[in-house]
């Protein structure tokens, strides 16, 4: 069996930093509106395996520079002259990006800086938690442009309500931040002043939680989505059983009955 080896990674299109627990990956092309070109999808891929994989990050926040989350797909990469072939396995790495992300074993939080366009509106989708800025907006423009948002669409609807989300992919309209809240989008907006301390406050709250019962827990979230509710309710007893075994949820218990905040290890 390999041992995964953690090597810092340099990154030409995110800027990623660590401080205590929170690890943040920052989408880093402001003057492209933070586009999801085939390079940065895979420093994306790149830099959620270095903080799934680092031992000091309980949480991972996602943003972009500048005031733009994310605008989506760069549309460039439509007008390369490549085989369908290469397109495919380009866009390979998104759906992977998405797989990727559901198998982090970490809580995400999406700070919504400013726009979430398309593959935009994917990111936050995929997100387990999502703060915004109360002049963020929210859309899947690509039927306007003759396409259909076959990458982001079934993360999406895991995500919104059906009708919901059809009405915002037939009509390529944008939502504002107390919309996104409504369907389920985002948890909350907060003005652009308060939105870092919130997110900050936010990620210090779950960097407290068990490692090990927030690993367990995100595992079994996303395994019993495709389950039948008999077979997800005989995996959840299960994954209780294994959860019981680990030092944490002894320590959990203990601090309880001794009044004291509990001293998580993740084991």
């Amino acid at each position: 069996m390999t041992r995964h080896i953690l090597e810092p990674v340099e990154f030409k299109h995110l800027l990623y930093g660590r401080r205590d627990a929170v690890a943040t990956i920052t989408i880093n092309r402001p003057d492209n509106r933070n586009a999801l070109g085939t390079d940065t999808v895979k420093e994306l891929r790149q830099a959620f395996d270095q903080a799934k994989h680092d031992e000091a990050v309980r949480v991972i926040v996602l943003t972009g520079a500048g005031t733009v989350f994310c605008a989506g797909a760069d549309l460039q990469g439509f007008r390369l002259e490549i085989s369908e072939l290469d397109r495919y396995f380009q866009r390979r790495n998104l759906a992977d990006l998405f797989l990727e992300m559901t198998e982090l074993g970490k809580p995400t939080i999406a700070r919504v800086n400013g726009h979430a366009l398309a593959g935009g509106f994917g990111l936050v989708a995929a997100c387990d938690l999502a703060i915004a800025s109360d002049g963020a907006q929210f859309g899947m423009p690509e039927v306007n442009v003759g396409v259909w948002p076959m990458m982001i669409m079934a993360i999406v609807f895991r995500n919104v309500p059906r009708k919901a989300g059809m009405e915002l992919m037939l009509t390529g309209k944008r939502i504002d931040a107390g919309e996104a809240v409504r369907i389920g989008l985002i948890n909350r907006h907060v003005p652009p002043a308060q939105l870092d301390a919130e997110v900050d406050a936010l990620a210090a709250e779950l960097a407290k939680k068990s490692p090990i019962g927030m690993r367990l827990g995100l595992e079994a979230f996303y395994r019993m989505q495709d389950m039948s509710f008999p077979s997800a309710i005989a995996y959840l007893q299960d994954q209780l059983a294994l959860l019981g075994l680990s030092e944490d949820l002894k320590e959990g218990v203990t601090a309880f009955f001794e009044k004291r905040e509990p001293r998580f290890t993740g084991k």
